[in-house]
């Protein structure tokens, strides 16, 4: 075939593009409660560095018209008829945790989105949610690449740094692989409920108790303890805990939780 000597036109972004992967992305991510649905509200976007120069001087407006078109569609999930309905039969309102959308434009500077490409990656709000890790989309298919560390330090020139982080705990129950970072002195873990709130919900079976245990931070030494408060015990590196009696918590410890799920839990000196 003869070679006509005409490059194909790159693929270039558009601000109609990121709007439309943005309210893609706060879809996707949707979490569900009780009585109402949460979507996510903080939205990091990488550009091809090509793609973000073009849109650079007029970023501003981008977020703006972003800002209006994520609120409007709020606002018509909100007014029409839904398939999710809070107990009592009222429908769910769609809602988000904050007051106002963070939308933050980058560059992407490891050659992993595509001119005319964008990738996404959304929370629900400013802190670590537990249970959830976050919704990362691409427009073209293809794996998101930029991991949430980079999200994280991109963000720490543009955005208020979060709380002091004590201690994360790693595990694995229904929901996936999850890390739980731990910036309170007092966290309460297990299944939690409706009527019940815990800072740490473990999806997986009612062998692990509403409540099954609490973790304590000294504020002054900022030593860890730990209580049980479950019907099916825990243990303490291999050791079962007596309930409702505080035991010491090292830096570094394995609980075990009823009879399979395993914290991991790593303090942060």
């Amino acid at each position: 075939m003869a070679q006509t000597g005409i490059k194909p036109l790159q693929a270039r972004i558009s601000g109609t593009t990121i709007i439309n992967e943005l309210i893609r992305n706060m879809e996707l991510g949707r979490l569900e409660m009780g009585y109402s649905v949460l979507v996510p509200c903080i939205f990091s976007i990488y550009l091809h560095p090509d793609d973000f120069a073009r849109v650079s001087n007029v970023q501003d407006l981008v977020k703006e018209d972003a800002r209006r078109s994520l609120s409007a569609k709020l606002a018509e999930w909100n007014a029409k008829p839904s398939s999710l309905f809070r107990r009592g039969g009222s429908q769910k309102t769609y809602r988000i945790a904050q007051n106002d959308w963070w939308i933050e434009l980058f560059a992407d500077l490891e050659s992993a989105v595509p001119p005319g490409d964008v990738e996404i990656h959304s929370e629900l709000g400013e802190g670590a949610q537990p249970g959830y890790r976050g919704t990362k989309t691409t427009l073209i298919a293809r794996e998101p690449s930029v991991t949430s560390v980079r999200v994280a330090r991109d963000r720490e020139n543009t955005r208020r740094q979060a709380p002091r982080v004590f201690a994360e705990i790693h595990y694995r129950d229904d929901s996936g692989p999850q890390t739980y970072f731990v910036t309170q002195n007092e966290v309460s873990i297990g299944r939690g409920g409706e009527d019940l709130w815990v800072d740490l919900p473990l999806y997986t079976t009612d062998e692990v108790s509403r409540e099954h245990l609490r973790l304590r931070r000294d504020a002054d030494t900022g030593a860890f303890a730990i209580t049980d408060k479950s019907r099916n015990g825990t243990w303490l590196n291999g050791k079962r805990l007596a309930r409702d009696v505080e035991a010491t918590l090292g830096d570094r410890a394995e609980i075990k939780v009823a009879e399979g799920l395993k914290l991991n839990f790593e303090a942060r000196r």
